[in-house]
């Protein structure tokens, strides 16, 4: 990779506006052309344009795995449909419906926000198709803003806690799956708004450091 690195009109928070699978990537309508070429490149992704809720944070609300999209109950029509062209869709109602903020999941497990009710936990679960774990990191409940996952491995903020890195040992349902610590955009614990990142490639915010790109392709299996 050249530069493995991007921002979003200078703003290197790239992990808020878009959400990254391994085949398709969501990006702000309203996003430089030079930011969606960037993201279809290293990532090895369709790229389709969309807002959510008229929004641009679209990492913010929109999660999901192969099994489907996870994304806020208050998305418009328009929005929705277009979603539906590319897989099945669970919608979250008014208790926490940033999926993006409150969901991590890859294709073998979901971790979420400690304080989802366990109606919310077993909905997502089942349709996710994995078993969902309730956590927080580095005393923080929004997983999905906090870390970011794939296949091949789980990024932990820097500050969390050896009880808590223990913990998510424990509870993943793989064996040697890797789990790591590290951080974005020079000591930021909120790995997933810094970090685009899929079992093909990843993007990080432009101001991370080459330390910290160090740790996500080590913990990811890109070295």
């Amino acid at each position: 990779m050249d530069d493995p690195t991007l921002s979003l009109n200078g703003d290197p928070n790239i992990g808020v506006y878009a959400r990254v699978f391994d085949d398709i990537a969501f990006v702000p309508i309203d996003a430089p052309s030079e930011f969606k070429s960037k993201i279809a490149e290293y990532l090895e992704v369709e790229v389709i344009e969309t807002f959510i809720q008229g929004s641009s944070v679209i990492g913010l609300l929109l999660t999901g795995n192969s099994n489907g999209f996870v994304v806020s109950g208050l998305i418009q029509d328009s929005e929705l449909d277009l979603l539906q062209e590319y897989g099945d869709v669970l919608l979250l109602g008014e208790e926490m419906n940033a999926a993006g903020n409150v969901i991590l999941t890859n294709d073998s497990f979901a971790v979420v926000h400690p304080d989802m009710s366990s109606e919310m936990r077993k909905m997502v679960g089942e349709f996710l198709k994995v078993p969902t774990i309730p956590m927080s990191f580095a005393g923080v409940g929004t997983v999905g803003m906090t870390c970011a996952c794939t296949n091949a491995g789980i990024l932990l903020p820097a500050r969390s806690a050896p009880e808590e890195i223990s913990a998510m040992e424990e509870a993943i349902p793989l064996e040697d799956f890797p789990v790591g610590t590290g951080s974005v955009n020079m000591g930021s614990n909120l790995i997933g708004t810094g970090l685009l990142i899929n079992n093909k490639g990843y993007l990080a915010g432009n101001t991370t450091t080459g330390f910290e790109l160090g740790r996500i392709e080590d913990v990811f299996g890109f070295l």
